[in-house]
Parts: C-alpha cells; structure tokens; sequence
C-alpha cells in the first residue's frame, strides 16, 4: 500500500511540473503560439523519458546487473555513425537527411538489422554468455564512434552542423513531426514489454533459476533486445545521445521503490524519467538561461553516480 501511495504521489508531483513547465506566461494573446512550441517539446521529453528509463529497467534484468545501460551496445553509437554517413554520401540536402521521418525509418530498420544480425550471429553458437555480447557491443561501439569521428573531419564545414545538431542532446530543436510519429513504435514496444512483465520478473532471479521455472531465456533474450534497440533508436532520434540518463533514474527507482515486478517499476522509473527531464529543461532555461545544456549535467551527475557505484560493490 505504501508503495502504491508513493507511486501516486511521483504521478500527481510528474503532472504538476509537466503543467507548470507548459503553462508559464501563458495568455489569452499568446498561448497558441507557446503551446505549438512547448507541446512537442513536452512529449519529447516524455517520449524520451519512458524510453530511455524502460529499456534500461529492462536490459538490467536481461544481464542480470544494475550499473550497466543499453548504451553499451553501441547502438546510439550506430545511430550516430548512420546520419554522418548519410550526409557524406548523399549531403545534407538529400531525401533521407531533410525528411525527418523517412530519415527515422531508415535509422530504425538499420539499426534492428543490425541487432537481428548480431543476436542471430551470437545466439546460435553453443555456449553463448550474456556478457560476451556486452564485449561485443562495446567493441562496435569503440568502431561506430571511430568512423564517425573519422567521417566528420572529411565533410564540408556547413554540412558538419546538421551532423553536429544530431550529436548532442537538445530539447530546443524538436521536430514535432517526428515526435508524433514515434508515438506508434514506441506504444507497441511498451506493450511488448508489459506482456513480459511476468517473466522478466522470473528472469531477474537469473537465468538458470528462470530456466528451470520454465523460461525461454534466449527467446525472451533476443525479442527484449530487439525492443531495446527500438526503444533507444526512438530516444536518440528525438533527443540525442543522453548517457547515464537511464542508470540514475533505474537506480533512483529501486531505492525508492522496494517492488520487483518489472509492471510497477516500468512505470514507476518512466515517471521519474519524466520529472527529472522536465525538472532538469526547466532550470535549463529559467535558472540557468540556457547558460549550458541538460546532457552536460545528466552526464557530470550520471558520470559522478556511476563511480560511486562501483566504488560502493568495491567496498561491499
């Protein structure tokens, strides 16, 4: 009950700041032009949020461990390294830059191909280890990064800024098209996941527990990480790259929550994701007069708690 109670309260305090952070010097005279520039950038954020804090619950439980993200696998990584080389080979200019949508699509069939690929390539040998294709993912991550860089020291110096634009977490440049379309995937992916709730909840006593209660850990393997991959594709698109985002509120939620049913806390950790982000533009622009950006502070806090994890299960 005390947990329900709490949960009710992130709810009301999410919704709070959500229509504080909207309806700020709103008037008669101007709110349809405020709430056509805020309204997108809220469901951005909101989108974003649920996003990046649902897949990370989730893919916590897949590699049985609670400091390490999706983000390791390298796919916002790939994400990244898709739109330079699409500059580089067809311009800044062309149908699948300039198009938002099309250009969503592609990043997202690209991006799935490539974790069928390796799931496929790794599933399918004897003794497959969670962990080794964590390694994987690290070392394609290091190569993606590698040829972006690469990449963004041989184009044109106008075209590096539509590069640049995609390379950084930015709340300011939604584009509310996108955002309306990422709707779709992204309802189906919280639906896939809820569907699993109840053996990711018998996956978290781990696999070979999960196994001889009856679980098809590989299966339930690969079409969680396929929703992951979608889920982070989404993510990156709207908001960039946010790092550590996912370890904070996954981390904060399971302190303040002592629940394991993966139901309550995929909602409770997107609640969160939501305040946090919306809380955090709102300093942004109003105590900070967008004197930084949020990713600088997402990564000097995420960065910061990530080290005190690891020296807390060094100690423990």
């Amino acid at each position: 009950m005390a947990e329900n109670l709490k949960l009710g309260t992130l709810f009301i305090v999410t919704v709070m700041i959500i229509v504080w952070f909207v309806g700020q010097g709103l008037t008669h005279e101007n709110y349809e032009f405020f709430l056509s520039l805020r309204l997108p950038k809220v469901l951005a954020i909101i989108f974003a949020a649920v996003a990046i804090s649902a897949s990370s619950l989730v893919f916590q439980t897949v590699t049985n461990n609670r400091i390490l993200t999706p983000s390791i696998l390298g796919f916002d990584s790939l994400y990244l390294m898709v739109q330079v080389l699409l500059v580089v080979i067809f311009g800044s200019t062309s149908f699948w830059v300039v198009n938002v949508t099309n250009n969503f699509l592609l990043c997202i069939l690209i991006m799935i191909g490539f974790s069928l690929f390796l799931f496929r390539f790794y599933f399918n040998r004897q003794h497959s280890n969670i962990f080794t294709l964590l390694l994987i993912g690290i070392v394609c991550g290091s190569l993606f990064n590698s040829v972006t860089g690469f990449l963004t020291m041989l184009v044109d110096p106008n075209e590096f800024t539509v590069i640049q634009r995609k390379m950084f977490a930015s709340f300011n440049n939604i584009n509310a098209d996108l955002v309306y379309w990422s709707t779709i995937p992204l309802t189906i992916c919280l639906f896939i996941l809820m569907h699993f709730s109840k053996q990711l909840d018998v996956l978290w006593l781990g696999e070979d527990n999960a196994r001889s209660l009856g679980i098809d850990t590989k299966k339930l393997t690969q079409q969680i990480m396929i929703v992951i991959t979608v889920m982070i594709a989404i993510s990156t698109a709207l908001v960039g790259p946010v790092l550590f985002f996912g370890l904070i509120t996954v981390s904060l939620t399971r302190e303040l929550f002592n629940k394991f049913q993966h139901r309550f806390l995929i909602i409770a950790s997107s609640l969160l994701a939501v305040f946090l982000l919306v809380t955090g533009q709102w300093l942004v622009e109003k105590v900070l007069t967008f004197q930084t950006t949020i990713s600088v502070i997402i990564n000097f806090a995420g960065g910061s708690y990530f080290l005190w994890l690891l020296l807390k299960n060094k100690i423990n």
